[in-house]
């Protein structure tokens, strides 16, 4: 498991397994955000198997599914306000990172926006996902 540190509460990995929960707790994350549908591949476990590892981990979890097509998904709100959250460390996964790291970019206030593209940037993310939503000048509030 590869974490990348986007900012000082928010990392993001690829896709995880519940056997990774453990340590993703003990590392000081509290809360847990599965942006990765259920199905998208067929060897990835599932998200109640996650759910289930957290809850016995002691971490907030949240199923929370976006693909690109749906970006930034029906849940954004709910999303953005967890990304902001700089009182609990988050820890986000999807298949690559990259979804995670375009749902934050898309969701932090324009006045540090510029700081977290290149945060994510730096780190080697696409995003494309971001730049489209916020180009059809959707932005976070």
């Amino acid at each position: 498991m590869k974490i990348v540190q986007l900012a000082d509460h928010l990392a993001v990995s690829g896709q995880i397994e519940p056997g990774d929960v453990a340590s993703i707790a003990a590392r000081g994350f509290q809360v847990l955000i599965n942006n990765r549908p259920d199905g998208e591949e067929a060897t990835q476990p599932a998200g109640t198997e996650i759910a289930a590892a957290a809850a016995a981990a002691g971490l907030e979890y949240h199923y929370l599914p976006v693909t690109h097509a749906s970006f930034p998904g029906p849940q954004f709100n709910t999303m953005r306000e967890l990304f902001r959250d700089d009182a609990r460390a988050v820890f986000a996964f999807c298949r690559s990172g990259s979804r995670c790291a375009n749902l934050w970019v898309a969701g932090v206030p324009a006045s540090l926006r510029a700081q977290a593209v290149e945060s994510a940037t730096r780190h080697g993310f696409d995003l494309n996902m971001a730049s489209a939503y916020l180009a059809r000048g959707e932005t976070a509030s």
